[in-house]
């Protein structure tokens, strides 16, 4: 597209022809014609890029997301039976962050904690169960009793005076 650019500038079209003829926008073609004539040809080369390149591909930063999916290994899981058994005794229950890392350099994922935090805030993916402490599936489960008793009395609501007086002396 760059070369094309070049060659239909000097076809004698103008900077909104060409932007027509290849669907691109104008200023991309302003910007690839003052770089052609700074540089010449070099000018049309792509430039190297910044900065540090990215430690883990794609695939690897999508097995990390797709470890959260999963059910941890050490999460008990009914049998036939009604027995609650997890499939790894020595796994964890829930997934945590240090346990994403451990799961994800036995994939071969060479990855720490604080890395796996930041992958999952970028995809949005949730590593933690929200729990709620009132509810049970327990069927011998009591619930939290009451809030404190009514007759605590509450803060005073008359208004106080500005200065202090000493007029009970």
């Amino acid at each position: 597209m760059r070369a094309r650019i070049i060659a239909l500038s000097w076809d004698g079209l103008r900077v909104a022809a060409i932007a027509g003829e290849l669907g691109c926008h104008a200023k991309t073609v302003r910007w690839w014609l003052h770089r052609f004539n700074d540089l010449g040809l070099e000018g049309l080369e792509d430039r190297p890029i910044t900065g540090r390149p990215r430690r883990l591909t794609e695939l690897e930063r999508s097995r990390i997301t797709a470890l959260v999916k999963q059910v941890p290994p050490g999460r008990p899981a009914r049998q036939a039976d009604g027995e609650l058994v997890p499939a790894d005794e020595a796994g964890p229950p829930e997934w945590t962050l240090d346990a994403l890392a451990t799961e994800a350099r036995r994939l071969g994922i060479e990855v720490g904690r604080s890395q796996v935090r930041r992958i999952l805030l970028v995809e949005g993916a949730r590593w933690r169960r929200t729990r709620s402490r009132t509810r049970s599936k327990d069927r011998d489960f009591e619930g939290k009793e009451r809030g404190s008793s009514a007759s605590t009395p509450a803060r005073p609501t008359a208004r106080r005076s500005c200065a202090p007086t000493s007029s009970g002396r």
